[in-house]
């Protein structure tokens, strides 16, 4: 896949069924989240809302023609105020299109993006094992912080989860 074709640009509305269909996809296939029904667009739209496209909580998706590759976001980490100048991001891409790089382009737009806000912390957690995206976090800079065991459940298996941190605007 020439990735001169792929375009990065914030999340439209004409994007939503792929976004879903994407993670719908995780969600039934994977552990990689511990969501355990899928979603229907109409679910989503509340956690599509709190994305703008450029503040804090953002949402990019790679696009080739009008094919929905995958999607990077940042989204609050707590609820908390205090927690404001951190977010947690992820990541996830069409099954299709692992292992071509679409990740790595979209996490760059984002980081390259959130550099501009006053973000001071960025995490992201992981469900193990998951070598590819353990890999590309800590190609963007991001280091592990703690891991927990046993931290979720699905498909009657415990799963074991790592949290990772990096400043903003690490390299």
């Amino acid at each position: 896949m020439p990735n001169d074709t792929i375009q990065v640009r914030p999340i439209a509305a004409s994007h939503y069924a792929a976004v879903v269909e994407i993670y719908n996809y995780y969600i039934d296939n994977s552990h990689y989240t511990f969501d355990l029904t899928p979603f229907t667009i109409g679910q989503r739209v509340p956690w599509f809302a709190q994305f703008t496209e450029d503040g804090l909580y953002q949402c990019l998706v790679a696009v080739r023609s009008d094919e929905v590759l995958g999607y990077a976001c940042s989204t609050p980490f707590r609820a908390k105020p205090g927690y404001i100048t951190s977010v947690d991001v992820s990541v996830y891409i069409d099954n299709g299109c692992t292992a071509t790089g679409v990740g790595s382009r979209l996490y760059q737009a984002l980081f390259a993006r959130l550099a501009k806000q006053p973000i001071h912390r960025i995490f992201a957690g992981i469900a193990l094992p998951n070598d590819a995206s353990t890999a590309l976090h800590q190609k963007f800079g991001f280091n592990q912080v703690a891991h927990f065991t046993e931290a979720g459940i699905k498909f009657d298996q415990y799963w074991d989860v790592i949290w990772l941190e990096r400043p903003n605007n690490a390299a």
